[in-house]
């Protein structure tokens, strides 16, 4: 059985199909705004996790997260729960360049911005404070 040289039409491996055209001729990939959101959910637990703890017995709901993609960049939007008493704008700021971040080396997309809403607050449940009679 002969081989074919690799610069021969039908080379790819895929019948009937000559060479593929350059990367830059090939189109894009498409990641869909549900995609991006469910990463960004998932980054920001992570990273509520790590930068907030939630005090045990008040774990709180999952981030929420939506995602906007235009013009090959991203903004996303997350609600999410946070321990109180904390550095409420320190931890939302390390929480949004997290996501930032990773989700930008997960999908290759520049993330923009990203907003975050409290949705509440949980207090630390410290059998030492609490009402007085």
């Amino acid at each position: 059985m002969k081989s074919r040289p690799a610069d021969a039409p039908g080379a790819s491996g895929l019948p009937g199909r000559g060479r593929l055209p350059p990367p830059a001729e090939r189109g894009a990939t498409i990641i869909p705004d549900r995609v991006v959101a469910r990463i960004a959910a998932r980054v920001a637990r992570a990273a509520q996790a790590q930068r907030a703890a939630l005090p045990p017995g008040g774990q709180g709901t999952a981030p929420d997260a939506s995602a906007t993609t235009r013009g090959g960049t991203a903004r996303v939007h997350l609600s999410l729960d946070l321990p109180y008493p904390a550095d409420i704008a320190g931890v939302t700021r390390h929480i949004q360049g997290d996501v930032a971040g990773r989700v930008s080396e997960l999908t290759g997309l520049p993330v923009h911005e990203v907003t975050v809403t409290v949705r509440r607050l949980l207090p630390a449940r410290d059998p030492r404070r609490g009402r007085v009679q």
